[in-house]
């Protein structure tokens, strides 16, 4: 479904500055599959997100999403089969437009631009339906400004956003990670809740640890733009993160001690 042939990207090149945030990283995922990825700070986890996304054109190497090779397309004709959620919660939404507007652009994404009438009470209907299905009573808040939500709402909104018509691949960047422990687990349950129900393909970035163990059926660890691990459901099963800490000692030849990934058990 996700094919990743020798991604190769260097910020800042031929500069004292030059970083290889991508080093000839290949992966490939079947349909359905949901990936936590983790790794220390500037192992490329995101970068590697924004390249499937087409935030940024990658130097070389293969994207292949759904049969079709996309490295060659701007982000915007990406952005038609594949739903995004970032760490930020006032990313992703309009803040000074109203959740039943949002949510009637989320509906849009991938069909052609053309005039249509205003929100009919049909959508309204299904716009209530599929609120209340987060369990925050947003349903009963249709005219409510974005910009008005809590950060917890709104990242349960974006979410929704984004799935709401499926997508071919889901990438969820940290998008729990600037949420209180308590917020954070409710968008976490919603995640795979709605992941579960749609059978999406995801990937899905995270620091921390216990989660990256236990979500999903497949856990890579990153390093300098590699993935140096790759775990499948089975290895996962019965591991402890000091097991997974001793498996990235070992591949990598460096400590993650230091880690804010470790403060996120």
């Amino acid at each position: 479904m996700l094919s990743l042939q020798g991604l190769k990207k260097t910020f800042n090149p031929g500069s004292i500055n030059a970083k290889i945030a991508l080093n000839e990283l290949s992966l490939e995922l079947k349909p359905g599959d949901f990936v936590c990825i983790i790794g220390g700070n500037g192992a490329g986890k995101s970068t590697l997100l924004n390249s499937i996304a087409g935030a940024f054109p990658v130097d070389r190497g293969k994207i292949v999403i759904d049969g079709q090779n996309v490295e060659n397309q701007p982000e915007y004709a990406r952005a038609s089969f594949i739903g995004r959620v970032f760490q930020d919660p006032m990313m992703g939404t309009a803040a000074s437009m109203t959740i039943e507007e949002n949510l009637a652009m989320a509906v849009k994404r991938g069909s052609r631009r053309c005039l249509r009438r205003a929100i009919s009470s049909q959508d309204r209907v299904f716009f209530s339906e599929q609120l209340s299905l987060l369990g925050l009573g947003l349903e009963n808040r249709l005219s409510t400004r974005v910009g008005l939500l809590s950060g917890g709402q709104r990242q349960a909104l974006t979410l929704l956003m984004a799935t709401l018509v499926p997508p071919k691949l889901l990438l969820l960047d940290e998008h729990i990670a600037s949420l209180d422990p308590g917020t954070a687990q409710i968008v976490l349950d919603l995640t795979q809740k709605i992941v579960s129900k749609e059978k999406l393909t995801t990937l899905m970035v995270t620091h921390n640890m216990e989660d990256a163990l236990s979500i999903g059926n497949r856990t890579i660890m990153m390093h300098e733009g590699q993935i140096i691990l790759d775990l499948t459901d089975k290895q996962r099963k019965n591991m402890s993160i000091t097991d997974l800490l001793d498996m990235f000692k070992n591949a990598s030849g460096v400590s993650m001690a230091n880690d804010r990934m470790l403060l996120a058990n």
